[in-house]
């Protein structure tokens, strides 16, 4: 009989087993989340195990601002129901949250279940796409990708403001010293100052945490918004028509080409948005000085699960383009034409520009560098 050592695999445990173990994981990373300092008592503990509305999932990486932490093999995310904390953990497909109430640690539950993507039907998506010339090789070597989003919309939104025209290392900087000083704490956990918080503080206290000063008002504005019920940041779970979605692009995908929209096709993003789910709100926030396109589209992404949405002034998506669409490791395409790559994969395009992100050794070469790019120099990018 063949006996499990101390290096058997996943294999060597059965099915039965491993879901017990991820339950229990789950579990006590709830109940260890706050032994450490005083913390209210939770004393309600609710668990769920979900079915995968797409088979192949996996669990997604601490968030860099240090909300969501690993824990053993799950993660733990200390989150606030009106006013109240739930601390939520998941390990595997398992969902536990401790609360004072059931109802707050069921919304917490759904909050995560949100931000892991777990309930997102993406089979449409991989029958239309597994084989695509340029997203079939990630697609089938990373079948368990997700979106990847932030349980409270606001949060979202606020991040989103931090990282404008910034690096993401001092943008995660400010948003450490944003939690320090003014978000709320249940034993060894933080959570992210809400926005009536954030719309109460003066301009130097956010400046004090690196913000530049023009973000500082945009975000207290945005922030203001929020709090007073005029942006309500509801998520559209059947939201996926909107700013990138469209007619697709004709292509002769079996040669490899690289899609590419017509000008035609490219309509306007922030018009778009507004058109689609949460389109009023997203005009409040618009109209606001230091709010743009992107920042809502980051929003729209991450915050509110719109998965055919792309911030096409993301640099990274300006440099992939590009480089894909030129040959040219240097190019660097604009807003229009990242809206144009990305709407010949609607409405799925949030998840195309997911899995070209990936790792390098999954994404198809540029094309031969040609008279397109060799005779001039490379573009710049807009501010």
């Amino acid at each position: 009989m063949r006996q499990a050592g101390p290096h058997a695999g996943r294999g060597d445990v059965p099915a039965g087993e491993r879901s017990r173990r991820r339950t229990s994981a789950a579990g006590a990373n709830v109940r260890g989340a706050g032994s450490a300092g005083a913390a209210p008592d939770l004393p309600v503990l609710v668990r769920e195990t979900v079915e995968p509305r797409w088979p192949s999932f996996r669990l997604g990486l601490p968030s860099l601002d240090g909300l969501t932490r690993r824990r053993g093999n799950g993660l733990v995310r200390l989150l606030h129901v009106d006013g109240a904390p739930v601390v939520v953990a998941a390990s595997g497909t398992t969902f536990a949250a401790r609360a004072a109430t059931e109802e707050a640690a069921r919304e917490g539950i759904a909050r995560m279940r949100f931000a892991s993507g777990i309930d997102d039907d993406l089979a449409e998506f991989h029958a239309m796409f597994r084989d695509d010339p340029l997203l079939g090789r990630a697609i089938r070597a990373r079948p368990w990708l997700r979106v990847r989003r932030n349980p409270d919309p606001f949060v979202s939104l606020a991040w989103a403001i931090t990282e404008q025209l910034i690096e993401v290392v001092r943008a995660n900087a400010i948003q450490r010293r944003l939690i320090a000083a003014y978000g709320p704490r249940y034993g060894s956990l933080r959570d992210a100052p809400d926005a009536a918080t954030v719309a109460g503080l003066a301009p130097a206290e956010i400046d004090a945490c690196g913000l530049a000063p023009k973000r500082t008002l945009a975000l207290r504005r945005a922030a203001r918004e929020v709090a007073a019920g005029r942006v309500a940041l509801v998520r559209d779970e059947t939201a996926r028509g909107g700013a990138a979605s469209g007619a697709r692009v004709a292509g002769d995908r079996s040669r490899g080409d690289v899609p590419v929209a017509p000008a035609r096709l490219v309509e306007d993003a922030r018009a778009a948005l507004v058109a689609g789910p949460s389109g009023a709100d997203f005009q409040r926030l618009l109209a606001i000085p230091e709010i743009g396109t992107w920042t809502i589209e980051v929003l729209a992404s991450n915050g509110l699960g719109r998965l055919d949405v792309v911030p096409a002034g993301d640099l990274n998506y300006l440099k992939l383009v590009g480089r894909l669409t030129t040959g040219n490791p240097r190019a660097v395409a604009d807003e229009d034409e990242v809206r144009g790559f990305f709407s010949a994969y609607a409405p799925y395009a949030g998840m195309a520009a997911q899995y070209l992100s990936g790792p390098a050794r999954t994404l198809p070469s540029p094309r031969p560098g040609g008279t397109r790019w060799s005779a001039g120099s490379p573009r710049t990018v807009a501010a």
